[in-house]
């Protein structure tokens, strides 16, 4: 998934979301190409985020898979990132 621009405020908006479960990087496509990183505490799914709505989104799809979420945490970028 490619920087998306959040309207209001200007900035890219990264999330990280955590869950229980492993899954492997190839299913990064069911999640709009976010990058997926599993461990023996679980997997984080990590990536830029368009809106709410698209959070939203990532969250859905989380649940369909029957993933069990730990955290989400959104993810300010680095200030070198911002021009």
């Amino acid at each position: 998934m490619s920087a998306h621009i959040n309207p209001t405020r200007g900035d890219i908006v990264r999330y990280e979301i955590h869950v229980d479960e492993r899954i492997g990087a190839s299913s990064s496509e069911w999640f709009d190409g976010m990058h997926i990183t599993s461990g023996s505490e679980g997997t984080t799914i990590a990536g830029d985020v368009a809106d709410q709505s698209a959070l939203h989104g990532l969250l859905d799809r989380v649940r369909d898979f029957g993933l069990t979420v730990v955290s989400v945490t959104r993810v300010d970028p680095d200030p070198k990132e911002r021009s």
